[in-house]
């Protein structure tokens, strides 16, 4: 998403200052670096000079000295609404996300009238899949600071990452109106278009990004449509014809050869596409041994003995109840919510970060230390004083359900299908011990595949190198094994490969997991249309066909070194190698 201009020169009368300005504005960085040095040297507190500083800064490039000036104006001036903009952004540039955001809560508490301190928290509330509360502060933005171009264009792609796609083409319009010919409005703009399968209107508005800047700015998106018109070749010839490509411009370039056989470099691409997204986001990499630690903590607490002792919360039957779909990613799970979602009963909700909350929610209610932190700190619920907790887990979530509008009326369910929910499933049981779970199931191998050749962010980042995908796979797999020992899950396994084998059939066996009568239209998921904000929306409005399945079989020299690892996971579920 885009955060529009962050900051913007003071009104000033000192000669200097005015000086210097001018010399910016021209491009003689040189002439406004100095002069700001030399104020600073008569005041080191002058907040003209320093921002004059970090302007220079920033424009050279210098993010890291760039934030310690902008560290120093706030210490002088709390307030300086500027200055915390910038540093968020520098933050969010550097990958650091969870620092911006509570940079952003800072500068919102505040100024809770700081236009740009709204923008910037929306659009990494949004970041966060957290729609909803992105799209508030984005309002709020435009409230205060009324045609904001940047807001309004991130408005529009939340808007249309929630499926409120007539809302979002009347944001989109209002952003060309107030910045036309803004490449990056006219891109997503002609997203828009294209999830709606209108691909003629989608190439008129990259026509026009196009003649506004230069083709290649473009050259992701024309690609990603020529290849749902099936030009197969003239997509690569873009791609090949680009002076340099990004991380995702490799994985799409990837996924183009391997359509074309091009096995070999498909997985050149598909590997430096990742590590050129791991360095585009700071420097992203998986940490294998704090993810052992942690899911052995969860094994190592969640057993029957405790597990047994933890509350229950009661059926709120008067609401729409959760499905949890778990999976994985790239198993499927996007293709069963969409099966489930033509059905009459059930909303589709998409990757709900609500679960995941539990945790911090744990730690606020008991004060979670580092000798006694999450989990073991729930051993406190099995207390009758404490024991409201499984309560106030469940109105959470539907509070939370409640500001998606997923709790309004007519459905009987809607899906909840965040990557990794499974490593949260004691609780899950203790929220919701009635609702379905269906565990989606594909051949391990194929995912691993897959994850490589998508830009995924779940996960603790495990999914920027092959080594790191398979060690996260084989530790969900461990921590869910464990569970069906130890819980009552009571879940739907469902593979993928019998569910393409047998629609039908699965489909049935699926419906009747939540106590719903079959409907023919969940055969016709394809003709359900809606945006799907992962990078299967695509796939779930075609047919369904068996073109991924074997997928491995073509990079077999690349994973034989992991399959050690993965033969727990290829004997449970019957796949061969």
């Amino acid at each position: 998403m885009e955060t529009g201009t962050i900051v913007e020169m003071s009104a000033s009368s000192h000669p200097l200052v005015l000086q210097a300005r001018a010399a910016f504005e021209r491009g003689d960085v040189a002439t406004a670096a100095a002069a700001a040095e030399s104020l600073l040297k008569l005041d080191a507190r002058d907040l003209q000079a320093l921002q004059l500083r970090y302007l220079v800064q920033h424009r050279k490039g210098e993010l890291k000295a760039a934030a310690e000036t902008l560290r120093a104006v706030i210490a002088i001036d709390p307030r300086a609404d500027w200055a915390y903009s910038g540093l968020i952004q520098i933050l969010m540039t550097g990958g650091r996300r969870g620092d911006a955001e509570q940079l952003a809560r800072v500068a919102l508490r505040i100024n809770p009238r700081n236009a740009q301190a709204h923008h910037l928290f929306g659009t990494l509330l949004s970041e966060l899949n957290d729609l909803p509360s992105g799209e508030w502060h984005f309002r709020r933005a435009l409230e205060l600071a009324p045609g904001e171009a940047a807001a309004c264009l991130n408005l529009a792609i939340n808007l249309m990452k929630q499926g409120r796609t007539a809302e979002a083409e009347e944001a989109f319009k209002q952003a060309d109106a107030l910045a036309p010919r803004d490449t990056t409005t006219l891109a997503h703009w002609s997203k828009l278009y294209e999830v709606q399968g209108d691909l003629s209107r989608a190439g008129e508005l990259l026509d026009r990004a196009a003649a506004a800047s230069s083709p290649e700015h473009v050259n992701l998106l024309r690609t990603n449509y020529l290849v749902r018109m099936g030009h197969l070749q003239d997509a690569l010839a873009i791609l090949d014809a680009a002076p340099a490509l990004n991380g995702d411009a490799r994985l799409e370039r990837g996924r183009i050869n391997e359509r074309l056989g091009h096995y070999a470099e498909a997985w050149i691409d598909f590997t430096e596409g990742k590590r050129r997204l791991a360095a585009e986001g700071g420097g992203l990499e998986y940490r294998a041994d704090a993810v052992e630690t942690f899911f052995a903590r969860l094994k190592q607490f969640f057993v029957r003995a405790n597990v047994e002792l933890l509350p229950r919360a009661a059926l709120r039957a008067e609401l729409p109840q959760p499905v949890f779909v778990v999976g994985f990613p790239r198993s499927g799970t996007t293709l069963i919510e969409q099966v489930l979602a033509s059905h009459s009963g059930v909303r589709a909700g998409g990757e709900l970060a609500f679960i995941g909350d539990f945790r911090r929610l744990a730690n606020s209610l008991f004060q979670g230390t580092a000798t006694e932190p999450f989990p073991e700190n729930l051993a406190r619920t099995w207390t009758a004083d404490n024991a409201h907790a499984a309560t106030l887990f469940r109105d959470y979530y539907f509070a939370r359900a409640e500001q998606y509008g997923l709790l309004g009326p007519g459905k009987a369910f809607f899906v909840d299908k965040m990557p990794f929910n499974e490593i949260w499933l004691p609780l899950i049981r203790m929220a919701f011990p009635r609702s379905p779970v269906v565990h989606v199931i594909r051949h391990p191998l194929d995912v691993c595949v897959s994850v490589m050749a998508n830009h995924l962010t779940h996960g603790f980042h495990c999914g920027y190198r092959i080594e790191d995908i398979v060690h996260h796979l084989v530790a969900v797999f461990g921590v869910v094994e464990h569970y069906r020992r130890e819980l009552e899950v009571g879940e739907l396994e469902l593979r993928y490969e019998s569910f393409v084998a047998d629609q039908a059939a699965e489909t049935r066996r699926l419906l009747a997991h939540l106590g719903l009568e079959f409907e023919e239209s969940c055969l016709s998921f394809h003709e359900t249309r809606r945006y799907a904000p992962t990078p299967s929306y695509a796939q779930v409005t075609e047919k369904l066909n068996d073109r991924s399945i074997g997928r491995h079989r073509h990079y077999a020299a690349h994973l034989k070194a992991f399959l050690p690892q993965l033969a727990p996971l290829l004997a449970r579920y019957g796949y061969q190698a």
